[in-house]
């Protein structure tokens, strides 16, 4: 089953399992991981489920759309120009069983 690993600033770790088609952000709400909101449910509206893709996975994700894009611009915490990515955006799949994301310290 893919999972979800979870870095938060503490050194602690999640690590979530969940069905294809699950979006990071929904994983973290589900299971009730520390650090993200989401506040729009998943609709690329908010930017409270901001988090940072760990290198190895980058190129397994889809390209940014002009939405996502635009809520990056809104970012609580820093932008990461290669890294940041909404978490409502980055959804688990045949091309993606496995991501690592680094949660930022501040979503609103």
């Amino acid at each position: 089953m893919p999972k979800v690993i979870f870095h938060h600033d503490n050194d602690e770790t999640d690590v979530v399992e969940s069905p294809d088609g699950t979006s990071v952000m929904k994983v973290a709400l589900q299971n009730d991981v520390a650090g993200i909101v989401g506040e729009c449910g998943g609709q690329a509206m908010c930017a409270t489920c901001h988090v940072y893709v760990r290198d190895g996975y980058l190129d397994r994700l889809p390209e940014i759309s002009e939405d996502e894009e635009e809520m990056l611009e809104c970012t609580a915490a820093p932008r990461d120009e290669t890294r940041s990515r909404l978490g409502c955006q980055v959804v688990l799949g045949p091309d993606l069983e496995e991501v690592e994301v680094d949660v930022p310290t501040s979503q609103v």
